[in-house]
């Protein structure tokens, strides 16, 4: 096992809010040698959400978001470059350039990138995007500027309904295409995906649910100009914006030994990388959105979320254990959380949802919307989702920590007995949707059976 390291060199793959936070830590906890940052954009670090809201809508410019930092990390930046290897023996990082850095200890933070339209050549028409970077919502928001006839979105995940919540905010027609059911499905479950179909629908949204995009549609001149649906008919667009998830960025790790797929890199709880063989690694770790972690409250199962707090938490405890020795070292056992704004509506989220199998409404309605959700696992709750009342999310918080039985006792609620009667939680499977979870279970569920073991003959 490492033991501390006060000098030296580390070096942070990824100038994401991940890398940043991480970079500060260091510091903050010590750190006196060389730390150097390595980004594949030419900016310093950003903040992501805002560019699904406040920036689409035409609050603020792409340019001015970036993050505000706690201290100054005193780091090399090497931005504009992207990482093209990383040499586990020799214990180097290979950029693009053609340059390579050494390390002591490095910190893989590479996130993720949109999801591509799977036809490049219908990806490259003018009008069609997607949203990650800030380049990317700059243009879309100038391409919305310029106030088109109709915007065609792919994905009614939750970048997708913000996406048609911004466009309607401006007044702009949009039509919504979504594999599934309904919109947030694949996040939140049968539930509440009902109240984000209506309040798309009464927002003036043309939702289109149980449909694919079969083509992307040219005028002969390379510019978008509609989609036909599965269903037979076409949608007449002038701007497309494809929001089918996210891609993690683990492509430059193919030839390291790490254990990197399309779920992430796996980690342990200390965040420290694991090879292709399941051993644990003394000097990489991972943080942010890259990660696929075991959690002791779903499961042990491995995580892999796309959160801003969680980003957060876990770059913390990454550089912590980085520079510490093994009895030092911390565990990331964060609760995850996440945020949405859309249609005028607060969701905020904690725990895992799709590890459930069943939910009640403790308090508020779907008439009102304005509600809490709690969600159980074999007779647990194991995550809650509240809608215009956030202030309820640490009494969640806590239940979700304390295994407290599920159904909520009736303290939970704002009723006089307990919360309604449970009914299924309706979380679908992710192949069927257009969108993807922002919390995704990685491994299996514990009543599932994982082989088969047939009798010898």
């Amino acid at each position: 096992m490492a033991g501390e390291l006060r000098d030296g060199r580390i070096v942070v793959v990824g100038a994401s809010l991940a890398g940043l936070r991480a970079a500060e830590t260091l510091r903050e906890e010590g750190f006196t040698g060389s730390l150097t940052v390595v980004g594949d954009e030419p900016y310093p670090p950003y903040d992501r959400p805002p560019l699904s809201k406040q920036v689409l809508i035409g609050g603020v410019p792409a340019d001015t978001t970036g993050l505000p930092t706690r201290r100054d990390p005193d780091a090399d930046w090497r931005l504009g470059v992207a990482a093209t290897g990383l040499d586990l023996l020799e214990r180097r990082v290979l950029l693009a350039d053609g340059e390579s850095l050494p390390y002591d200890r490095v910190l893989i933070a590479t996130g993720t990138r949109a999801r591509p339209w799977p036809d490049a050549g219908e990806a490259a028409l003018d009008g069609v995007f997607t949203l990650r970077t800030r380049d990317d919502a700059s243009g879309l928001a100038e391409r919305l500027d310029a106030g088109p006839g109709r915007v065609l979105v792919i994905g009614a995940g939750f970048t997708g309904s913000e996406i048609a919540s911004a466009c309607r905010e401006r007044g702009l027609d949009v039509t919504v295409a979504e594999r599934g059911p309904a919109p947030l499905v694949g996040a939140l479950g049968g539930t509440l995906s009902q109240l984000a179909a209506v309040m798309h629908r009464g927002h003036g949204v043309d939702l289109r649910c149980g449909v694919t995009v079969t083509a992307l549609l040219g005028d002969g001149n390379e510019r978008f100009v509609g989609a036909d649906l599965s269903d037979g008919t076409r949608v007449e667009a002038d701007v497309c914006v494809v929001a089918l998830g996210a891609v993690r960025n683990v492509e430059w790790l193919a030839d390291s030994g790490l254990a990197a797929g399309a779920r992430g890199i796996a980690c342990d709880a200390g965040c420290r990388a694991f090879n292709m063989y399941g051993i644990v690694t003394d000097d990489v770790f991972v943080a942010g959105d890259v990660s696929r972690f075991p959690h002791p409250l779903f499961g042990y199962q491995m995580l892999s979320l796309e959160h801003w707090g969680n980003a957060v938490a876990q770059a913390e405890v990454a550089a912590h254990n980085m520079i510490n020795p093994g009895p030092l070292q911390r565990p990331h056992l964060a609760v995850p959380t996440f945020w949405s704004t859309q249609f005028g509506l607060n969701i905020k989220s904690v725990g895992v949802p799709t590890y459930s199998d069943h939910v009640v409404i403790a308090q508020g309605s779907l008439e009102a919307r304005r509600l809490a959700v709690v969600y159980g696992y074999r007779g647990r709750v194991t995550a809650a989702v509240t809608v215009d009342m956030a202030k309820s999310l640490d009494y969640y918080r806590h239940l979700i920590e304390t295994a407290a039985p599920f159904p909520p006792p009736p303290g939970a609620a704002d009723r006089a007995i307990a919360a309604d009667v449970p009914i299924p939680s309706d979380v679908p499977d992710p192949k069927g949707l257009s969108h993807e979870p922002v919390v995704a279970l990685t491994g299996h569920l514990p009543d599932r059976r994982l082989m088969v073991v047939q009798p010898t003959r």
